[in-house]
């Protein structure tokens, strides 16, 4: 892929953008989207699933960035209430889904960064 470096710009959802990572960085980046992401790969989770497996992120912010990644056509939210205790699943959209490799090379990424750098720590 050619990385082309003449000015121009993009616009995506209302915004205006200078380059296309820009752009992948608004729908992904941050702490926490990804992470969400790359668990939703696999298939549904519901909401208490992804909060115990990223068990570093507060109730509040993993709402929130759900939401976002909704509101921005990454994942779908169903909500099952037939019978109580109410149930809520997240999914990735087919959009979602499109992102699988960059995630998975993501992931290879750190996983070599923390088997080279880090220090893998037991709950």
């Amino acid at each position: 892929m050619e990385i082309t470096t003449k000015k121009r710009l993009i616009k995506y959802n209302n915004k205006t953008f200078s380059c296309t990572t820009s752009i992948a960085m608004e729908l992904i980046g941050g702490k926490w989207k990804s992470v969400i992401l790359i668990y939703l790969v696999d298939g549904k989770k519901r909401y208490n699933e992804l909060r115990k497996t990223i068990s570093t992120i507060t109730e509040r912010t993993l709402s929130l960035q759900l939401k976002q990644l909704e509101k921005d056509g990454l994942i779908t939210r169903k909500v099952y209430t037939k019978k109580p205790p109410l149930k809520v699943e997240y999914e990735l959209t087919e959009f979602g889904k499109s992102l699988a490799p960059v995630l998975h090379a993501i992931a290879e990424w750190g996983m070599s960064v923390a088997n080279e750098k880090g220090q893998f720590i037991e709950d």
